[in-house]
């Protein structure tokens, strides 16, 4: 099985998994914008014995939302969201922004796309630049 790593913006955090993820959501609930200040969480999930963290433990903060299953983790640092256990301790939730390679599988499914931001569709259709437009 091949490996895959996985760095936050300072690179103080650092990761590594198998790259064999079980599942890969786009959320787009209000909660998941919020945590992610856009349109969506894109999220994959792995087994817990099968990643590990390989430096930056102690620049990890996380934070649970209250009544609800679903937390986040960044660096104290930079601020870029950092893989996190799940509730149940049996799944780690990796950002895919935060992987340094191409995962095993494409984004599954957008889920809680009935809460989707209001400009979301139009802007998945806007122009693209390679660079920042002159």
């Amino acid at each position: 099985m091949s490996t895959i790593t996985g760095s936050c913006l300072c690179e103080g955090v650092g990761f590594e998994c198998d790259n064999n993820f079980t599942q890969f959501h786009l959320c787009h609930c209000t909660q998941c914008q919020k945590i992610t200040g856009s349109a969506h969480a894109s999220n994959l999930f792995i087994s817990s014995e099968k990643i590990k963290c390989l430096k930056g433990e102690s620049l990890i903060k996380r934070y649970d939302v209250p009544n609800r299953s679903i937390s986040s983790a960044f660096c104290k640092e930079c601020g870029s969201l950092v893989p996190y256990l799940s509730s149940s301790g049996k799944t780690y939730i990796v950002p895919a922004g935060y992987l340094d390679g191409t995962p095993n599988i494409e984004a599954q499914d957008n889920i809680f796309y009935d809460e989707k931001a209001q400009w979301y569709d139009k802007a998945i259709h806007a122009k693209k630049f390679s660079k920042f437009p002159e």
